[in-house]
């Protein structure tokens, strides 16, 4: 074993490890008893997604489907989970990092099989991506480990700055310290140790352009901040590093996103979890996250507030909302964790204007604007959606 692997990677080696193992030889007794191999995983499907009102998270329903592998429908996804599952543990012992592409190449290969007739025919273990990528995933479910915690590894995507300093591996990183750039979020965020954190509160800036916009305006120096950015929607290590920020530091979550459902939804996988990935809630999406805007109520102003933009502004910057922005409104409309009433009005606002805006629209009228009065004017009078 390499003397530069850290510890904390060889203790979540082990862990998954035994966790994999532990879950896969449940064959072994199978067999063992006469019994027909039989696969039970929780059904990843929308109707086995169910709305928790109290915990406000989208969880995966109890529903479990049985991959057997004596019926000729399931054989072949029977197989490429067990293939996969090998595949994972070996890298776990060998103290491997692969990347999700690599366990797509690891496990592709042809297959001789035998008909009745005693021919014979080739048929791959998968042939696109998209099955190898499937199987990983059912394999979480199955086990209740991430991908993350069994260390396979992701494009990094999110960014970070600010007033800390965490332990990545054998090294202390300070992230106040990091010039015009910004760390990059890695793909095991639970394998980070926080050393020290002086922040008030996280942004989670949608678009990473303007994210670099604030970050050299120096906006999380004045405001002590923790500045994050997702770069679109949000991959799964930026929203567990986000959730650990809100729940172990217990530091006010705010997400900056453009104004329309596009952005809505950004806003609703870091808060509530994703439709397609509901298993993975519980551990990454952060239920006490506040949406700042951009809103309907800061273009077009309220009874009981006043535009951020003037009449002018809004005939420079506002968009007209296409047949597919209303389309995409009126379905998250009726997305239970949508029916409150402040989020009511929000959207009936938009399909009322059919007009959308970006956060750019914001930093065009200003950026001194943006960072240094409606970010945190926003902040200090409670002008959030949650």
């Amino acid at each position: 074993m390499s003397e530069f692997i850290s510890k904390v990677d060889i203790e979540a080696r082990k862990r998954a490890a035994e966790i994999l193992k532990k879950k896969f030889l449940t064959l072994l007794d199978q067999i063992n008893k006469g019994e027909p191999l039989v696969l039970e995983i929780p059904k990843r499907t929308l109707n086995n997604t169910v709305y928790d009102e109290n915990r406000k998270l989208l969880l995966l329903g109890e529903e479990k489907l049985k991959r057997s592998f004596l019926d000729l429908n399931e054989a072949r996804r029977f197989m490429q989970t067990t293939l996969m599952a090998s595949i994972i543990y070996d890298a776990l012992v060998n103290n491997e990092y692969p990347t999700i592409r690599d366990l797509y190449y690891r496990g592709k290969h042809s297959i001789v099989l035998k008909a009745p007739n005693g021919k014979t025919y080739e048929e791959n273990t998968w042939d696109e991506q998209k099955e190898s990528d499937s199987v990983i995933v059912d394999i979480e479910v199955f086990t209740s480990l991430l991908r993350e915690d069994m260390l396979i590894l992701s494009k990094e995507k999110g960014k970070v700055v600010g007033d800390m300093r965490i332990r990545s591996g054998n090294d202390v990183i300070d992230l106040s310290k990091m010039g015009h750039g910004a760390y990059s979020i890695e793909p095991t965020p639970d394998l980070i140790d926080f050393v020290d954190v002086k922040a008030d509160f996280v942004l989670v800036v949608e678009k990473d352009a303007v994210f670099q916009q604030l970050h050299r305006e120096g906006f999380w120096k004045k405001y002590n901040a923790i500045l994050v950015t997702s770069a679109g929607q949000p991959d799964r290590a930026t929203r567990r590093f986000v959730r650990r920020l809100n729940e172990e530091l217990k530091l006010p979550v705010y997400i900056m996103t453009d104004a329309d459902p596009y952005g809505w939804y950004i806003y609703s996988v870091f808060r509530i979890g994703s439709i397609n990935l509901s298993y993975e809630s519980e551990r990454l999406a952060t239920p006490n996250a506040r949406f700042l805007g951009v809103s309907m109520g800061d273009i077009f102003g309220t009874p009981k507030k006043k535009a951020y933009l003037t009449e002018r502004e809004r005939n420079a910057f506002i968009i007209k909302a296409k047949d597919y922005d209303i389309k995409r409104a009126l379905e998250i409309k009726n997305y239970e964790w949508f029916k409150t009433k402040a989020w009511q009005e929000e959207i009936n606002m938009f399909l009322q204007k059919k007009a959308k805006l970006e956060i750019e629209a914001m930093a065009s009228k200003g950026l001194k604007f943006l960072a240094f009065q409606y970010i945190p004017e926003k902040i200090q009078t409670n002008d959030f959606i949650s």
